[in-house]
């Protein structure tokens, strides 16, 4: 399972009640936020995010928009006492920008702040039960896309027939890898018989502000959710272009050419108040679209 809140989808001006890009995104074993722009913490409260659970954050670029409640947010999970350790992923300049606050406010951290530096295209985080890696997009300034997999689901074991056929725990294990059963008299019991499939792993696309950029529908192919930047309508593609952002058809475009399953429209100009015109401008070339809605949990 993985579940993405929007807690901003507006660009670099609050506007219209919405705030600038945050995300946080939740698997079985893992919470993570995505970009952490102002008021990130006022919106975890609103939307009751439970903050301490929160052990990665990936930053995608280092525009105030993006990045400017983290370090009242890294503040607060030291005011809360926090131990656990706590992983950036985000552009180097970064760790100095947080150094450099951290010092004039003399202020230590009871936790320890590891950073991981944004350099090239790689798998960023990998366990048992998620991978993350990084992609380049086409911004003004450095800026990076992530791409969240789940690993394969464990097949899940029915109880009442384990016991029926006396199978010891021992051998759990080698069940949810989808392995038979043979018990002491030489007779196979077939694994579907002993346990159920569950859902097939899942994937999410976060592609931060960009131009319109081919490449990213190659990095994300086959991807279940996807969020593409969509700060302008079309009619306003070449002003687009300029500010290396794109404009909602373009995010359909990249959905299509990626082979995605669901596309979610954010970082809108604060010039629009209404937005139902990007939902319907990216749906004429990319059907299963949404707004990106603050407040609202979407499934990949």
């Amino acid at each position: 399972m993985i579940a993405v809140t929007i807690l901003g989808n507006n660009s670099a001006v609050p506007a219209h009640n919405r705030h600038p890009t945050a995300q946080v995104l939740q698997t079985a074993e893992h919470f993570v936020l995505i970009d952490c722009g102002e008021g990130t913490q006022m919106q975890m409260r609103q939307y009751k995010i439970r903050k301490s659970r929160i052990n990665h954050i990936f930053i995608s670029h280092l525009h105030g928009d993006h990045y400017f409640g983290l370090v009242g947010l890294l503040n607060t999970f030291a005011l809360n006492h926090r131990t656990n350790d706590l992983h950036i992923y985000a552009p180097a300049k970064l760790k100095s920008i947080i150094e450099i606050q951290m010092e004039v406010t003399e202020t230590r951290f009871p936790y320890q702040l590891l950073f991981h530096n944004l350099e090239k295209e790689e798998i960023l985080f990998d366990d048992k039960t998620l991978s993350v890696e990084c992609f380049k997009v086409n911004h003004r300034i450095e800026c990076w896309g992530f791409l969240f997999r789940e690993k394969k689901n464990l097949r899940k074991i029915i109880p009442q027939q384990t016991k029926k056929y006396n199978v010891p725990q021992s051998f759990y294990e080698q069940l949810h890898k989808g392995l038979d059963f043979i018990n002491e008299h030489n007779q196979v019991i077939k694994n579907e018989i002993l346990t159920v499939a569950v859902e097939p792993p899942k994937s999410y696309a976060y592609c931060a502000d960009t131009a319109f950029y081919d490449p990213i529908a190659e990095k994300i192919h086959g991807v279940d959710l996807v969020y593409h930047e969509s700060t302008y309508l079309d009619e306003l593609s070449q002003k687009a272009g300029e500010r290396f952002h794109s404009t909602s058809r373009q995010a359909a475009m990249i959905a299509a050419k990626a082979g995605a399953k669901k596309l979610l429209l954010g970082h809108f100009s604060s010039m629009y108040e209404n937005l139902d015109e990007f939902k319907t401008e990216a749906q004429s070339t990319f059907e299963n679209t949404e707004i990106a809605e603050e407040g609202v949990c979407y499934l990949a």
